[in-house]
């Protein structure tokens, strides 16, 4: 049944508050309440904590798993893996010497390391140089590859001083020490060479007479003086370009060396250089003035390397053993024998 209304009396006491829960009532709600909320953050925590810790044990058992896989790996045989070179870091690094290696045979010095070698330049005995040198070949290929050091082609008191239009003398006015007249040649009362070319002019002059292919000499040595004469005489009469292929200027001669000739056609009296060629004299000295040490310096065709128009008439003495390599090697020039940088022009 419902409740009647209550009397004035109880609703008097609930509207003054007496019969309505007590405060402590309420705290004890509120209290509750908060221990509800703290163990739920607690428990949340601890969840989240299993939750963390369960992971971190999966994620480590993986990584050992991982690293135990890898392990297994490594120890088994892969029948397949090629093993790659080592690279070589080209320009950083040498690699080490060989046990095995030898160190090279020759000093960097090569023939002037030789005793002999080093008493025959300090005597000026070139022909010994050569000898103790190996012989010819073998000085000329030393001199070529650079491993002679000692041995100076711009040296105009050597014999294989070589001069061209790119090597002048460095003493422009150089003469040699020793001169003498050419002998008993056709023209040589006229003609003067060092010592050692005059005597060997004279053998060959005397082999060709017996050959019936003789020749006389018009030219030996020629001092600066009488070059810058001569040179000059011919820039008059055919202007520079065209003397330039026939003389050579004063301080670039071969004729200064006092070890170059021009030689003429003799028999019944002697013809001029331009006489020459194509004569028996011409065939002869061709075959055989390198038996004498002579060579013929500036051969047809080799303009390119000499700088000069063919020559037949134009000979060096180089001695009796550089000539019969230059001949049995085939050489055409001085700049290939020693391989040399070929002399078309000058540099200026």
């Amino acid at each position: 049944m419902t409740d009647p209304e209550p009397p004035a009396s109880r609703r008097a006491l609930r509207t003054a508050g007496v019969g309505a829960p007590s405060s402590r009532r309420r705290a004890r709600r509120a209290a509750r309440r908060r221990r509800a909320l703290v163990l739920g953050g607690a428990a949340a925590l601890v969840l989240w904590g299993v939750i963390a810790l369960t992971s971190a044990l999966l994620g480590a058992a993986g990584e050992q798993d991982a690293v135990d896989a890898q392990s297994a790996r490594s120890a088994a045989p892969v029948p397949w893996a090629t093993a790659l070179p080592v690279p070589t870091m080209v320009g950083t690094a040498t690699a080490a010497p060989s046990a095995d290696a030898q160190p090279s045979a020759e000093p960097t010095e090569g023939i002037c390391a030789d005793a002999a070698v080093a008493a025959a330049l300090a005597a000026g005995d070139d022909v010994a140089v050569i000898a103790a040198a190996g012989g010819a070949p073998a000085f000329r290929e030393a001199v070529a590859r650079g491993a002679a050091p000692c041995i100076d082609l711009a040296d105009p008191g050597r014999i294989w001083v070589v001069v061209n239009k790119l090597r002048a003398y460095a003493v422009p006015d150089y003469a040699p020490s020793s001169l003498v007249a050419a002998g008993s040649v056709p023209g040589g009362n006229q003609a003067i060479l060092r010592a050692d070319a005059a005597a060997a002019l004279q053998s060959m002059s005397d082999a060709a007479r017996i050959a019936g292919a003789e020749f006389g000499v018009q030219s030996g040595y020629r001092s600066f003086g009488m070059q810058q004469s001569i040179y000059n005489a011919h820039v008059e009469q055919r202007g520079v370009a065209a003397t330039e292929l026939v003389s050579a200027r004063p301080g670039y001669s071969e004729h200064q060396s006092g070890l170059a000739i021009d030689v003429v056609p003799c028999g019944n009296g002697c013809g001029g250089l331009d006489d020459l060629a194509g004569t028996a004299a011409d065939q002869w000295i061709r075959a055989h003035a390198w038996e004498h040490g002579w060579i013929v310096r500036y051969e047809d065709g080799y303009t390119p390397i000499t700088g000069y128009a063919y020559e037949p008439w134009h000979l060096r003495y180089v001695g009796v053993d550089l000539a019969r390599a230059y001949h049995d090697g085939g050489f055409h020039s001085l700049e290939e024998f020693f391989e040399l940088a070929p002399a078309p022009d000058y540099a200026d």
